[in-house]
């Protein structure tokens, strides 16, 4: 079993006996989602799979939020939002707007002045913050910096 999941596994015990019922069910979608990656793909997870696991499952829960919130479901939206922040907690440190405009300003004044678009700027940036920054936040910086040049 890897480390991540041990560790979730554990907090579950620990949710279960404070009857924490929202971190109950948020670690359970945790832990099945590893059961439902490790029978997809055969074999046990590595550990960058289980943080893909979390990973996808926090992602979830942001784009729940966002539609909650468009629909006027505040109450719906604050579940999302906690449960989001449960599974944050297991996920490295996020980069913070500023560092990930410093690095997109880098990749910008590496790429050759015909070939900076998004897509180009896009290509470069993120796999150096995949898991570290959230996609929609790189793009908008993205598009802000080439539009400031």
């Amino acid at each position: 079993m890897g480390e991540l999941k041990e560790r979730i596994a554990g907090d579950l015990v620990t949710a279960m006996k404070a009857r924490d019922q929202l971190r109950v069910d948020t670690l359970r979608s945790a832990l099945s989602g590893f059961t439902y990656k490790r029978t997809e793909a055969g074999q046990e997870l590595s550990d960058a799979d289980e943080l893909d696991v979390v990973r996808r499952l926090a992602k979830q829960r942001s784009d729940a939020l966002v539609e909650f919130e468009k629909a006027g479901r505040a109450e719906l939206a604050g579940k999302e939002s906690a449960e989001r922040e449960i599974l944050l907690a297991y996920l490295p440190a996020q980069k913070s707007p500023e560092e990930v405009r410093h690095l997109v300003r880098q990749a910008l004044s590496q790429l050759p002045a015909e070939a900076r678009n998004q897509g180009a700027a896009m290509k470069v940036v993120m796999p150096g913050l995949k898991g570290l920054a959230d996609g929609n936040l790189v793009r908008r910086i993205v598009t802000e910096e080439l539009a400031g040049l």
